[in-house]
């Protein structure tokens, strides 16, 4: 084995390493902030921003998509694209005033519910 080899291995090993001591401390990070009173709005933005943090990290380098090239990124943005579509349609599908939901089936169900 050449010594070049045995440094890229050694580097390497470093660089997940220090990924995974920022994993813990992010862990750490977000116990610490479960703790904190944001009000409920802003206790879920703090941890949605953690964890979109740690997500890259774990993304960026044990998936290696920091070294990787333009497709590999075309694809995630893709990804992210229609989960996003995706949560934003459930979402809408929750709220009793969508389009989806028959006004009247509710009312006759409320009505059937009443009378029995």
């Amino acid at each position: 084995m050449s010594s070049g080899h045995a440094h890229d291995v050694k580097a390497e090993v470093r660089r997940y390493m220090i990924v995974f001591a920022a994993l813990v401390v992010g862990t750490i990070v977000t116990v610490l902030a479960s703790y904190i009173n944001l009000g409920h709005g802003g206790n879920i933005i703090l941890a949605l921003i953690i964890a979109s943090i740690k997500g890259f990290l774990v993304a960026g380098f044990f998936m290696h998509l920091v070294s990787e090239r333009v497709m590999i990124y075309t694809i995630l943005i893709a990804t992210v694209f229609f989960f996003a579509g995706l949560m934003y349609l459930t979402i809408w599908s929750l709220e009793p005033t969508s389009l989806i939901h028959d006004k009247n089936a509710t009312k006759t169900a409320v009505v059937e519910h009443k009378a029995h």
